[in-house]
């Protein structure tokens, strides 16, 4: 691997004399060129070169985002936003940028909370799944609320079908029934379905348990506690069952101890990934061959079946903070997904959200 995508042009000592003199008569007069002017940004190298859209994912006025939580492409190439905002709770995008359609107050009242700020206080992770001819999300709440007598909201996981209409509500639920089952999740985080149907959710932030479900959400088995050893997490983040190899595996996104850790379909541990090319890591996609790996310490990254990195995108680990917000690295990915065409879609965990579209080149 090589960052010289980082530094597209490589200049001499005479070139560098030229740029000095052009700065200076910049700083003595207003300038004129506009955002427009500059070409856009480009990360990656070779088969793995992504130039940034710039109108991709913009919002009308009087709707904003929040902190980016999740994206998901569908079967026709729709992208879903969640993020930590009350309007819209979630935004669907086609692929060249158009908004589709926003949930909001129609969403909260599906999901069963009394309003949209609930939905935005425990918004996290959307999971896209195809099972037979019928596509769902599976959506985890964080928790919130539970102090000062208020009540405690959240730590559920629950099946939708492509409108939001919810099918199955798994966790912090007031009663049980054909359509809804309590567990005890502490703060889910992110959630995997199997080709079978057997479901996996990680309670990244809370009691750093992983657990298996059937596709009838009847629970198989639950493993995890804090710590650095094995079958220990410190932000079990995300999880993804990936079949870039002929037994599928799961992997899962250790984020604070700076890992992944593989374990097969019935979560037996198999092997830990660990490297320079892993830092925060959140959760994954599968596309072509690959896992695409939002990175939270300011990069993307992607591996290939044999778990080695084939590209770090735009890396903005030494952006300076001040500069962060006005340069196209990034800054804390949360969430991508991949497009038929191969173009990644990436939120942040920023206050904006940043969602933003990487066409490949």
């Amino acid at each position: 691997m090589n960052h010289d995508y980082l530094f597209p042009a490589r200049l001499t000592r005479r070139d560098f004399l030229k740029t000095s003199a052009a700065a200076a008569v910049t700083l003595a007069a207003p300038s004129i060129a506009s955002a427009a002017d500059a070409a856009p940004a480009k990360f990656g190298t070779g088969a793995f070169t992504y130039v940034l859209d710039e109108n991709w994912g913009k919002l009308p006025q009087g709707m904003t985002y929040g902190f980016g939580c999740g994206i998901v492409v569908d079967s026709k190439d729709r992208i879903f936003v969640t993020s930590r905002s009350a309007n819209p709770c979630v935004a669907i995008f086609d692929k060249n940028g158009t908004l589709l359609e926003t949930w909001s107050k129609e969403f909260a009242d599906k999901v069963g909370m009394s309003d949209t700020n609930k939905v935005a206080a425990t918004a996290h992770c959307i999971y896209w799944s195809k099972e037979g001819g019928n596509e769902y999300f599976y959506f985890t709440e964080n928790v919130a609320g539970g102090k000062n007598g208020e009540p405690r909201i959240g730590a559920r996981v629950y099946k939708t079908d492509l409108a939001g209409k919810v099918l199955y509500t798994l966790g912090n639920v007031e009663s049980e029934g054909s359509t809804s089952q309590k567990f005890d999740f502490t703060n889910p985080t992110d959630v995997a379905v199997a080709a079978n149907g057997d479901i996996y959710v990680v309670d990244g932030y809370g009691s750093q348990r992983v657990s298996r479900f059937d596709k009838n959400f009847k629970h198989i088995k639950t493993f995890g506690t804090k710590g650095t050893g094995q079958d220990q997490f410190n932000t079990c983040h995300g999880i993804w069952m990936s079949t870039l190899n002929d037994e599928p595996e799961i992997y899962i996104a250790d984020r604070h101890n700076s890992r992944l850790q593989v374990y097969s379909p019935d979560l037996e541990f198999k092997r830990t990934i660990a490297g320079d090319f892993v830092r925060n890591p959140c959760c994954f996609y599968q596309h072509q061959g690959h896992l695409y790996i939002p990175d939270l310490a300011a990069m993307v990254v992607i591996i290939d079946a044999k778990d080695r990195p084939v590209a770090i995108l735009g890396d903005g680990k030494d952006v300076p903070k001040e500069e962060k917000d006005k340069r196209p690295e990034f800054i804390a990915p949360h969430a991508l997904t991949v497009d038929s065409e191969g173009s990644i879609y990436v939120v942040e965990w920023v206050p904006s959200g940043r969602p933003r579209k990487f066409k490949r080149a």
